[in-house]
C-alpha cells in the first residue's frame, strides 16, 4: 500500500451551534413546506362536488398527473378497471389521498432540488420517507381518526435534517456516511461527533427558520426520542414507530443501517406511549393491523417513486 493510500483522510471540522446556524441561513427554502398549492388545498377541503375543478388543477401539473394515475391503478388494480383519465382517478382515490399525493409530489421535488449533485441513494431515501408517512397515518388511525394531515406530513419530513445536512454541509455528510459504512457507528452519535449536531436537531433548526408550525419542529426534533416530546407526543411516537417498522421491512433507504429486529419495536418508547394501555388482545390486533399495512405499502411506493 502506498504512503498516499495509507495516510488518514482529513476529517471535517466539528462545528458549534453558532456556525451551524449561520450556515443554515444560506440553505435554500422549500416553498412546498409553507404553502402546498393553496388553490388545490382549498378545493380538496371542499365538498366532493368540486371533483371536476380538482381534476382541472391537477392537469396543470404533469408530475402530479403521472403519479396520480399510477397510484390509482396500483391501488385498484385487483378490483377495478384502470383509470383512463384524471377525472376517474379523482373519483377512485377520493379527496384525502389526493391531498396526500399533492404533498408528496411537491415536497419531494423541492427536497430533490436541495441535494442535486450529492451522491446518495436519494430515490430510495424518498421511498423511505413516503413509507414512513403512510405508516404514520396507519398507526394514528388505529387509535383515532385524524382530521388534519399533521401525522402524514410529520412522517414525510421526519428526516429533513439529513437533506439539509447534505445540502448545507456536504463534506460532513459524506464523511458521516463513509464512517457509518466502515465502522458501523450509530448514526446519530456519528453525526454529533463529526458535524456537532445530529439530523434531528438540524432539521428542527431548519424548519424553525422556515417558519413552519412548532408542531412539525417538535416531531422532527424528537422523532428518535418521542418520550421527550411535550405537545405532539402521540404523533411523534407514531413517526418513531413508523420509522422502525419501515426500516425493519427495508422499504427504501434512510441512511441508517442499524438492524431493526422483528418485534423489537414492541419495547420502544413509541409503542409504550401509543399502545401501552391496551389489553393484550388489543395489542395483538394492533400488531397484526400494522403488519398488514406494511405488506400493502410496496405496491403504493412503486407507483409514486
Amino acid at each position: 500500500m502506498s504512503a498516499e493510500n495509507s495516510a488518514p483522510r482529513a476529517s471535517c471540522e466539528k462545528l458549534d451551534l453558532t456556525r451551524v446556524d449561520a450556515r443554515l441561513r444560506g440553505c435554500a427554502c422549500l416553498p412546498s413546506l409553507s404553502t402546498i398549492d393553496s388553490a388545490l388545498r382549498e378545493l380538496l377541503d371542499a365538498d366532493q362536488r368540486y371533483n371536476s375543478q380538482i381534476a382541472e388543477i391537477i392537469r396543470c401539473d404533469p408530475s402530479l398527473t403521472t403519479r396520480l394515475l399510477r397510484l390509482v391503478n396500483a391501488v385498484h388494480y385487483a378490483t377495478a378497471k384502470p383509470a383512463k383519465n384524471i377525472d376517474e382517478a379523482v373519483f377512485y382515490l377520493g379527496v384525502r389521498k389526493i391531498r396526500q399525493l399533492a404533498m408528496v409530489t411537491q415536497i419531494i421535488e423541492d427536497f430533490q432540488k436541495l441535494v442535486e449533485g450529492n451522491r446518495f441513494p436519494w430515490r430510495q431515501f424518498w421511498r423511505h420517507c413516503i413509507a414512513a408517512a403512510l405508516m404514520t397515518r396507519e398507526i394514528t388511525e388505529l387509535l383515532q381518526s385524524q382530521e388534519d394531515e399533521i401525522d402524514y406530513v410529520g412522517g414525510l419530513i421526519h428526516d429533513v435534517g439529513k437533506i439539509v445536512m447534505a445540502s448545507a454541509f456536504p463534506d460532513h455528510f459524506e464523511e458521516i456516511y463513509q464512517r457509518r459504512a466502515q465502522e458501523g457507528v450509530e448514526l446519530v452519535q456519528c453525526e454529533r461527533e463529526i458535524l456537532g449536531v445530529d439530523h434531528c436537531d438540524l432539521g428542527a433548526m431548519y424548519l424553525r427558520k422556515q417558519g413552519l408550525a412548532e408542531a412539525y419542529v417538535e416531531i422532527v426534533q424528537f422523532h428518535h426520542a418521542p418520550q421527550l416530546s411535550r405537545y405532539q407526543t402521540s404523533v411523534t411516537a407514531a413517526v418513531h414507530l413508523a420509522d422502525l417498522l419501515v426500516r425493519h421491512s427495508k422499504l427504501g433507504e434512510s441512511g441508517n443501517h442499524a438492524e431493526v429486529p422483528l418485534d423489537s419495536w414492541l419495547e420502544s418508547p413509541a409503542w409504550k406511549i401509543l399502545f401501552g394501555r391496551q389489553t393484550a388482545a388489543e395489542r395483538d390486533f394492533s400488531r397484526a393491523s400494522l403488519n398488514e399495512s406494511l405488506e400493502r405499502i410496496p405496491v403504493i411506493l412503486e407507483s409514486l417513486v
